[in-house]
């Protein structure tokens, strides 16, 4: 009967059909692509999450858009535009330009104000992508404090990224409002202007490519600020044709929803990005950036490549050879504290028996200050008879060889701290120098 039974539609679609190698080892997903399928199936509830906790880091840039909506909208309708087209109208001998400076006045307050709104989106870009990153990477997460790490560690490079493509923004968008007002009215050097709008678009969508870019390389590896943006560059230059492929791809429902206005394809582009929308673009982009950084990064690194994915030679999930510095800094402490703890004093050192020895003095029921001494006595006596026992045994081959084993351990932990220690001043000194990456054909 089990072997028989049909399965509708969306059970299919989820889990397979009966008795079909989807539940074999052999089919867990060996490319990008089908990582990203499985990911986007098997952990949609996670993706929701995680797009709710963006969603809230990014309500700031929503309401600056839809404010200046509602003022542009407002000053159309009450703006002096229909001058001269009826007697109700005051006369106004010239308005050229008027739309403009308008726009142009609006578009400082707007645009200097997305700035601060986007550092606040930082904040959601840097834990959700941490998630997502995670989730290729096929390690367990939590999400509220996956959230919050990721907040920790990659904030600076989000914020780096998030501030040039914002300043960016700002002056071309203001560029382009001059241009306009300048040839509305007839002012000279307009034809420079519009050079300059066109040159600033330009620079926008190309710094929306190398911004992406650094938020994948800034969680990915640790590099400074200068290393982060050259070797964005480096990636958007040298794979620059799949960059704007799947850049458009990862950011269509961003575009849908504030150009899209308010017509169908704008309300299906709103209510993407309420449901998963800002997850679905964080998939995306990280999961072509680690293709593109198994491809031309991690193979000259040293790095294991293929992170997440099934290895059908092997028949096991690829994963990373080595350990972060934090990671690793993090494992040295628990084994130093295993240590520390695993030596136990009743092992470590000889111990005389209880039921060797004398007994202390026993005070009787009515007692006086000479019991007492000789109580203390007895006490003194015990104790001087333990160190002497202990002196006695010390050398045996049982408490010889447990506290060898554990010296042994507290050096190789010393050692391996020390060399850690001495790695990372190394690398310090040779990060003065011009930092390098990887061009497109593998060559550094």
């Amino acid at each position: 009967m089990a072997d028989t039974e049909k399965k509708g539609l969306v059970a299919r679609w989820l889990i397979g059909k009966e008795r079909s190698e989807d539940y074999a080892r052999s089919t867990l997903p060996t490319s990008r692509f089908g990582l990203f399928w499985d990911i986007l199936k098997g952990r949609f509830g996670r993706l929701m999450l995680v797009n709710l906790l963006m969603l809230v880091t990014s309500l700031p840039v929503v309401a600056l858009i839809i404010w200046r909506y509602l003022q542009i909208g407002t000053a159309g309708i009450s703006g002096p535009f229909g001058a001269g087209m009826g007697p109700s109208f005051p006369y106004l001998p010239d308005i050229a330009g008027s739309v403009e400076s308008m726009l142009l006045q609006s578009d400082l307050i707007f645009f200097s104000l997305f700035i601060p709104a986007g550092v606040i989106a930082g904040l959601g870009i840097s834990g959700g992508f941490y998630i997502i990153r995670n989730l290729i990477w096929t390690e367990g997460i939590f999400v509220a404090n996956d959230f919050l790490r990721g907040i920790k560690r990659n904030f600076l490079n989000v914020l780096e990224a998030v501030l040039i493509f914002t300043v960016v923004l700002f002056v071309a968008r203001v560029m382009g409002d001059l241009a306009d007002f300048y040839v509305a009215t007839d002012a000279a050097g307009a034809g420079w202007m519009i050079a300059s709008k066109v040159v600033g678009y330009i620079i926008v969508s190309f710094m929306l490519l190398v911004c992406l870019w650094m938020i994948s390389l800034g969680i990915n590896y640790r590099q400074g600020p200068w290393a982060l943006f050259r070797n964005a560059v480096v990636m958007t230059i040298g794979t620059f044709p799949q960059t704007v492929f799947f850049a458009a791809l990862a950011l269509w429902p961003y575009f849908l929803g504030i150009f899209g206005g308010l017509n169908f394809l704008g309300i299906i582009g709103i209510l993407f990005l309420i449901l998963i929308g800002f997850s679905y673009s964080g998939l995306v982009w990280l999961d072509y950036s680690q293709w593109a950084f198994d491809k031309y990064v991690n193979p000259a690194h040293g790095i294991a490549t293929g992170r997440g994915l099934y290895n059908k030679e092997t028949g096991t999930m690829n994963t990373a050879p080595t350990m972060s510095e934090a990671q690793s800094a993090a494992m040295r402490e628990y084994r130093r504290q295993m240590a520390l703890n695993g030596r136990s004093k009743l092992a470590s050192r000889p111990v005389k028996p209880i039921d060797e020895g004398t007994d202390p003095y026993q005070l009787p029921e009515s007692f006086s200050r000479e019991d007492l001494k000789k109580l203390r006595e007895s006490k003194e006596e015990m104790a001087k008879d333990a160190r002497a026992y202990e002196e006695e045994h010390k050398n045996d081959e049982q408490y010889v060889a447990y506290n060898k084993e554990f010296d042994a351990l507290e050096a190789a932990l010393r050692e391996e701290e020390s060399e850690a220690s001495g790695g990372k001043k190394k690398k310090k000194k040779n990060q003065k120098g011009r930092p390098k990456m990887l061009s497109r054909d593998g060559k550094r």
